[in-house]
């Protein structure tokens, strides 16, 4: 039973990565916004955020540096493709191209580097329940923070004027456009916020997840967490709840291992991708579900004055 308390630990532990990742991912699709970057901001984020540690023993200063890099290069995808009209999937390629590119350049000395003593959390008399304790409440504070933050970003979205606003922006630009609403602004803040949210995941993946730096260490979250959104259908509570699901096929692969089944290594590593491949292919058999729940201009390049 302790090896399941482990595992359930471990899920929460991986899934809270993909959450984060894919709720900002998910701030963006609501603008109207594709970014195929998050692989590469992420891994940016994480040299980042591993790097700020390294220097200042501060594991703040390192969400922080890594927030501030994936908005840094969200904001430069956001000019591109708002205000230059570059392509966004071509865009979004690029950057995640040059993030595995730079990353791995700016990483090179800290690869031997050692953090700091990695603090140990437990939450008074819950963390002591027998099985549930080690599983639920003796996590990072960051993974009870993306559960705080899938309910602030229903609120958002779903019970405030910005969030109304937000929403209309990704179904009809030129709508929200004749109302007098700053399209393309609305549009680059959502993209910054997203950026520093693929960031901070980054930064969690360094700094807490593993904690050191190698190069490509990011392993494809990003590429996942861009499924997720359309897995969740751009519901925020469905996102965690998918997160969860694949950190758990994730982390089933060394639960496995651990308990002696005798499976080739190269099969459970691929379980992950496997599983976001057959999930994307059962909800694209069901094209006018997708169409439902989908940003009407998602993708779309907007022009204020047509």
């Amino acid at each position: 039973m302790e090896s399941y308390a482990l595992l359930l630990a471990a899920t929460l532990n991986a899934g809270t990565v993909l959450a984060i990742a894919a709720l900002g991912l998910l701030i963006n699709e609501k603008a109207g916004i594709v970014n195929l970057g998050a692989e590469g901001m992420m891994l940016c984020a994480a040299i980042a955020g591993f790097a700020a540690v390294v220097h200042t023993g501060s594991d703040l200063a390192g969400f922080a540096a890594g927030m501030g890099a994936g908005a840094l290069l969200a904001a430069i995808f956001g000019v591109l493709v708002i205000w230059l009209n570059t392509n966004q999937y071509a865009t979004g390629l690029a950057l995640s191209l040059f993030g595995a590119g730079f990353s791995a350049f700016a990483g090179i000395k800290y690869v031997q580097e050692k953090l700091p003593e990695r603090p140990q959390f437990h939450i008074p008399l819950l963390g002591d329940i027998p099985l549930l304790g080690p599983a639920l409440f003796r996590q990072h504070p960051m993974v009870y923070l993306a559960m705080f933050m899938v309910a602030g970003l229903i609120w958002f979205l779903y019970r405030t004027r910005g969030g109304l606003v937000l929403r209309s922006v990704g179904e009809s630009p030129e709508s929200a456009h004749a109302l007098g609403y700053p399209v393309r602004r609305i549009r680059l803040g959502a993209v910054v916020a997203g950026g520093a949210l693929c960031g901070l995941a980054g930064a969690y993946i360094a700094v807490i997840y593993t904690p050191l730096w190698v190069e490509g260490m990011v392993a494809g979250k990003g590429w996942i967490a861009l499924a997720l959104t359309t897995f969740a259908t751009w519901r925020p509570a469905r996102v965690l709840l998918g997160a969860y699901l694949f950190g758990g096929v994730t982390m089933l692969q060394f639960h496995l291992q651990g308990i002696g089944v005798n499976v080739p290594s190269q099969f459970l590593t691929m379980l992950p991708y496997l599983a976001t491949i057959v999930v994307l292919a059962l909800i694209s058999r069901n094209p006018a579900w997708i169409r439902v729940n989908m940003p009407a201009s998602l993708g779309k390049p907007f022009y204020p004055g047509s």
